[in-house]
């Protein structure tokens, strides 16, 4: 277990509320209607393995990707720019968690033009015909624009290869399991915890700390 994939579960679990208000909704829908009612306990279960597993494929992909154009070109500097690049998201992630300046989210407009071809795909397994149709459904909302799934996905970029990368992204959503399936089920708890300024901002703080020393570690390499 790498500190990266610590690292990115406690972003997931800290920064679950942002998760709540994006997909929160889309996990009580599923929930909705005569046919999911009498499988409420499954469908969230089958949501959140197919969103957990874009994530997984996602950090792969780009782990993958950037660790094979680093040993082709020969060009080990690139990673270590992309490491610094890593730590200036992690900065961010840290201000966002904290609710100190919310400039991540324009981050997220970024994935907008690509969503608008994917949803699509997702509205038209609703309403769902099987319980297990919410795994396919989670599967392509695992491709939701989120500035919190970008900045995880820049530590999967500089992890070294597609194995790390795609942990570290699993990693994250574990770490977003928790209050994804109190939402599905109806609990509030974890919501509440996710809201308390004395746990985001500790948690921003701790992000902040490892971003800057992130960066430092680049810097020094460079």
């Amino acid at each position: 277990m790498t500190p990266d994939w610590i690292g990115a579960f406690f972003v997931g679990l800290i920064g679950a509320g942002h998760c709540i208000g994006m997909c929160g909704g889309i996990a009580s829908v599923l929930s909705m209607g005569k046919h999911s009612r009498q499988n409420s306990f499954v469908i969230p279960i089958y949501y959140n393995l197919g969103r957990l597993l874009s994530y997984a494929f996602i950090g792969a992909l780009i782990g993958g990707t950037v660790s094979s154009l680093a040993q082709v070109s020969a060009f080990n500097g690139l990673l270590i720019w992309l490491r610094l690049l890593a730590a200036l998201f992690m900065v961010l992630l840290a201000l966002y968690i904290g609710k100190w300046w919310h400039g991540l989210l324009f981050v997220e407009k970024l994935g907008q033009k690509v969503w608008e071809h994917i949803s699509p795909l997702g509205q038209s397994i609703l309403p769902l015909k099987s319980p297990v149709h919410a795994f396919p459904f989670g599967l392509i909302w695992g491709w939701l624009p989120c500035g919190l799934v970008y900045s995880t996905l820049t530590w999967s970029a500089v992890s070294g290869s597609w194995i790390n990368g795609g942990l570290i992204m699993l990693a994250f959503g574990l770490g977003t399991l928790p209050a994804m399936l109190t939402v599905g089920f109806g609990a509030s708890f974890i919501k509440k915890l996710q809201q308390s300024p004395l746990f985001r901002q500790t948690g921003a703080v701790m992000i902040l700390m490892y971003g800057l020393f992130t960066g430092y570690h680049a810097f020094a390499m460079l």
